[in-house]
């Protein structure tokens, strides 16, 4: 349970459910690689760790919420977890590491989200990108935003008022 004072807002339990039923479908979740961005209490973080990810790094600028997750995963003995206590735009100006999935949910309310997918695909310090080939990028947003215009989108669930857009 959080402390008192967290200001995340974590993904649903019936998102989340349908989210990875959905990637589980697609990949075999014990072999990848994976970025949580905005990871918040790193509820996504620790499911991909139930799902057997052994290699997971969450990306949380709040110093309570990196604190927490931090906690939750050595409680949670999960090893392969890494805690990066960053802010999002500007740890993708400078991740060296190539992921399988990426994952973000901003703050609904976050100046730039609409740029989030761009600054994702045009992160500079990895050749040929953050995103691994066959790999997929997931943007948790609000229903008032669409990306169905943008050149790398493929789909979008929605689950309730809770929405991604898949990128590949």
């Amino acid at each position: 349970m959080p402390p008192s004072g967290f200001r995340a807002r974590p993904t649903t339990d019936f998102a989340k459910e349908g989210l990875f039923n959905t990637l589980g479908n697609e990949y075999d979740l014990s072999s990848v690689r994976v970025l949580d961005l905005f990871s918040g209490t790193g509820s996504i973080s620790y499911e991909f760790a139930s799902r057997g990810a052994k290699e997971i790094y969450s990306v949380e600028m709040n110093p309570l919420h990196a604190s927490f997750i931090r906690r939750s995963a050595a409680a949670f003995r999960i090893d392969g977890m890494h805690v990066i206590r960053h802010n999002v735009f500007g740890f993708l100006e400078i991740c060296k590491i190539d992921f399988d999935i990426i994952f973000a949910d901003p703050p609904y309310e976050i100046e730039g989200l609409d740029t989030i997918p761009d600054r994702v695909f045009g992160a500079p310090c990895v050749p040929g990108g953050l995103l691994r080939a066959g790999g997929v990028f997931i943007l948790e947003h609000p229903g008032t935003y669409s990306f169905e215009n943008h050149p790398r989108f493929v789909k979008e669930k929605k689950y309730g008022n809770v929405h991604f857009s898949f990128f590949r």
